[in-house]
């Protein structure tokens, strides 16, 4: 059963959020506790990209729902575990579903010239990209994400600048984890979802690098919310 914050809150569905920084905290249960789920639903047509296990790759979606979940969790149905929680939240359509062990309640938000971008972070378990191979592998469904980066920009992009954005905003979350000390270039299982409108007749964007108008805002904006989520985390571990 999913849990709303009080019954005059109405379905997400019916009242969509305009802004990312209105994303909607909601709740869900998982063994026997509540959790809490924060959901943005920008509505159809809006085009994104994102690593995500529910909704990657690049297209239109309608929302996306970011469920934090019990430490450990062990379903073996993610992708039928988020479309559930988001058809329960009343979400219609195709979206972006993220999980993550991190408090999402203590999400960060940063704006700059009109990106919006919104982090959770744990980084309990965290490392270098490029660490030596220990031959362990990976098996069986990633656990879930600890840095979930969510990101809103004004304009729309190209294909090729919604993948540049990815990339920007990754950037950006490094040099936040290196700044504050981390030794890490993120968790095994960080996430990215990167939102913006449908060209409607406009001319996309066609560069969103960090040094391109659009990507050095949404670079700033990921970095000051990275920081603030990942500085948090870090004295959560403390």
């Amino acid at each position: 059963m999913l849990l709303r914050p009080s019954a005059s809150s109405g379905s997400v569905a019916s009242t969509p959020p305009s802004a990312l920084s209105d994303a909607v905290l909601l709740g869900h249960e998982e063994d026997g506790r509540r959790w809490p789920l924060l959901v943005w639903a920008p509505g159809p047509g809006t085009r994104m990209v994102s690593s995500a296990v529910l909704g990657g790759g690049i297209g239109e979606r309608a929302w996306v729902l970011n469920a934090q979940v019990p430490p450990g969790y062990a379903r073996l149905d993610p992708v039928a575990h988020l479309r559930t929680l988001a058809e329960r939240a009343g979400l219609d359509g195709l979206g972006v579903g993220l999980m993550t062990a991190a408090p999402v309640t203590g999400r960060h938000c940063a704006a700059d010239g009109g990106v919006e971008a919104v982090v959770t972070a744990g980084i309990g378990v965290r490392g270098w990209a490029a660490a030596p191979d220990d031959g362990a592998g990976t098996v069986g469904p990633p656990r879930p994400g600890t840095i979930n980066i969510i990101v809103s920009l004004p304009v729309p992009l190209s294909d090729a600048a919604l993948v540049n954005a990815v990339a920007t905003a990754t950037e950006a979350k490094v040099q936040a984890l290196v700044e504050l000390g981390a030794d890490a270039s993120g968790t095994p299982t960080d996430a990215v979802c990167v939102a913006c409108p449908p060209a409607d007749g406009t001319p996309p964007e066609p560069f969103a690098g960090p040094r391109s108008l659009w990507g050095a805002r949404l670079a700033r904006a990921v970095h000051r919310a990275t920081r603030a989520a990942c500085a948090e985390a870090l004295a959560r571990d403390a």
